[in-house]
């Protein structure tokens, strides 16, 4: 913490923000629009952070997206579902300000900002069974948006996670990441297309390998780094803040680091902490996360280290939720640099998840959030699950792209090269010969192979109802019957790998109110200073009310912020 009389400023603003993904970016267009000198600090050389890399999806109900689709919404169903999903973690003031703000946020951008995005009317939220959950609608995707408007400024965005685009290259929305990877009809076409689109973008062909039709995350970022071009909202790279600038009790400004240089910068109106969390941070992790964890496990920014939740903390701000994530189970492919998270292949059928006694612990299918949960709940001496086992058959490995992996009717086996024999890969003629490579119990393992052939026949999964929930069924294959989320695992060669508790972001961080101020552990607010996004403490508690509820609530907090900041 820095005193503003010991020396003078080298630049002044009247916004701040610290970071530069979708909720750093929503702060800045709206604060300017309100007529704020803006600038955004971001410590790496890439701008975009975790939501540049992420599915890029925004939970907003009630939003004019749903109405555009012929979805009914209505903010009594949308409190009705976070109050009982959040059971009690979370002030209800918080969760009213997060409904009423949320669609108006979405509506603003869409017609200042170039945000165009669809409603999603078959993508659940998480917990169908939940009072004023709705069977689709409320999860929100980026259309594709063309960033050859961006020119160079794109290379300076950092990169999709591998695992959301079609051979590590091309990229796809949401409902053409489902319809690819389970093989829908028509994904022959659309693979054609994309690919045709990719080759066709002359002359930056021969400039970058990097796709320039964007979708997911990479899009959402696009849009918003392009309404603050249009703008002139300057944007400093590789300038990590220091110090916060306190004076008479109010935050009026931060000392920065600029490419090795000191700057002292002015916030006339606030600071706005919007720096993601601490997930590249192995300190921090162990400090306050569920044990085992690690960097690697982490598909998110590694650039997040906590910095600014540790500097608001020495001012005083209290924390929450610290021992959160936004779990999903991983696996760490060699030589990536994140993690890929296991979506999809969890859910499809012919797979299961099982722990080191080679018994199932969890609904595959089942929110990732909760997998990971039960996988940290049943990690024990005598039931290790950190780490589980994914486990598969040829059927399923010949059908389906797992992690890496295309489908072997397109990837066999003999083109994978290093990631068979260096072990990340186990493959094997039986069941017992597998459990044996896993170093897993062989004979719990068959037996519950063999129980779940019987949960595949009947459609029912009597252990842990797998397949029951629409939510569920999403990523299950359509054309198998009767449950589209189960099928034998009986031919051979059989296949596994090691399954992580990994995340898409920590999720604790500063406690904040209603209006995004950051707040003491006695609840006083530190005037001046706000905090949104993987920065602050979550909206959504403990749980996880459908896709797109991380950048839903730190888009929505942004423009809540941007407004309480300028209001004087």
């Amino acid at each position: 913490m820095s005193d503003s009389i010991t020396g003078g400023w080298d630049e002044e603003f009247d916004v701040v923000v610290i970071g530069s993904g979708a909720g750093a970016m929503t702060t800045g267009v709206v604060a300017h629009d309100r007529k704020a000198r803006v600038l955004l600090l971001e410590k790496s050389d890439r701008y975009g952070g975790s939501s540049a890399m992420s599915g890029g999806s925004l939970w907003i109900p009630q939003s004019h997206f749903m109405d555009e689709a012929g979805i009914e919404d209505n903010r009594e169903d949308a409190l009705a579902y976070l109050k009982e999903i959040t059971a009690g973690a979370v002030d209800a003031e918080k969760l009213e300000a997060y409904v009423d703000a949320a669609p108006e946020a979405v509506r603003y951008l869409a017609e200042h900002a170039h945000l165009k995005m669809y409603s999603m009317p078959a993508y659940s939220d998480y917990y169908p069974r939940a009072k004023g959950s709705k069977p689709g609608g409320r999860s929100l995707d980026p259309e594709t948006f063309d960033a050859r408007s961006l020119g160079d400024d794109l290379l300076s965005m950092k990169d999709q996670n591998p695992q959301m685009l079609v051979m590590g290259r091309l990229f796809m929305t949401i409902p053409e990441s489902r319809t690819m990877l389970t093989r829908a009809p028509g994904w022959i076409g659309l693979m054609m297309r994309l690919v045709v689109r990719y080759v066709l973008d002359l002359p930056w062909r021969f400039k970058s390998k990097r796709d320039r039709f964007l979708a997911m995350g990479n899009s959402l970022v696009g849009m918003l780094r392009q309404a603050m071009l249009d703008r002139g909202i300057p944007l400093w790279l590789q300038t990590g803040a220091q110090e916060f600038v306190v004076e008479n009790g109010r935050v009026v400004g931060v000392v920065a680091d600029r490419e090795g240089r000191s700057v002292r910068v002015r916030a006339r109106k606030g600071v706005v902490v919007a720096a993601g969390g601490f997930e590249g941070n192995q300190a921090m992790r162990e400090k306050y996360l569920p044990g085992p964890t690690r960097v690697e496990w982490s598909c998110a920014n590694k650039s997040n280290t906590g910095d600014l939740i540790e500097l608001a903390r020495d001012l005083g701000a209290g924390i929450e939720f610290m021992d959160e994530g936004w779990w999903g189970p991983v696996t760490v492919v060699p030589g990536e640099e994140n993690a890929r998270m296991l979506v999809i292949e969890k859910s499809l059928p012919g797979s299961l998840m099982v722990n080191k006694r080679g018994e199932r612990f969890v609904n595959e299918a089942a929110p990732y959030i909760d997998v990971v949960n039960a996988q940290y709940a049943n990690d024990s001496e005598a039931t290790p699950c950190v780490p589980c086992y994914l486990i598969f058959d040829a059927r399923f490995r010949r059908t389906y792209p797992v992690g890496p992996l295309l489908p072997g009717a397109q990837q066999p086996d003999m083109f994978l090269g290093k990631l068979l024999r260096d072990g990340y890969l186990k493959k094997a003629n039986t069941i017992a010969e597998l459990a044996k490579k896993l170093e897993v119990d062989a004979a719990n393992l068959e037996a519950t192979v063999a129980r779940c052939k019987e949960f595949a026949k009947t459609g029912k999964d009597l252990d842990f109802g797998r397949g029951d929930t629409v939510f569920d069924q999403y990523y299950g294959d359509e054309k198998v019957t009767p449950n589209p989320c189960l099928a034998p695992i009986d031919e051979a060669p059989f296949y596994g790998m090691e399954a992580y508790p990994g995340e898409l972001g920590t999720k604790g961080g500063i406690r904040t109110d209603a209006r995004a101020r950051v707040l003491t552990d006695a609840g006083e607010i530190i005037p001046g200073l706000y905090a949104i996004g993987n920065s602050s403490s979550p909206v959504m508690g403990r749980t996880y009310a459908g896709a797109g509820a991380t950048l839903g609530p730190a888009t929505t907090f942004g423009y809540i912020a941007a407004r309480d900041a300028t209001a004087e």
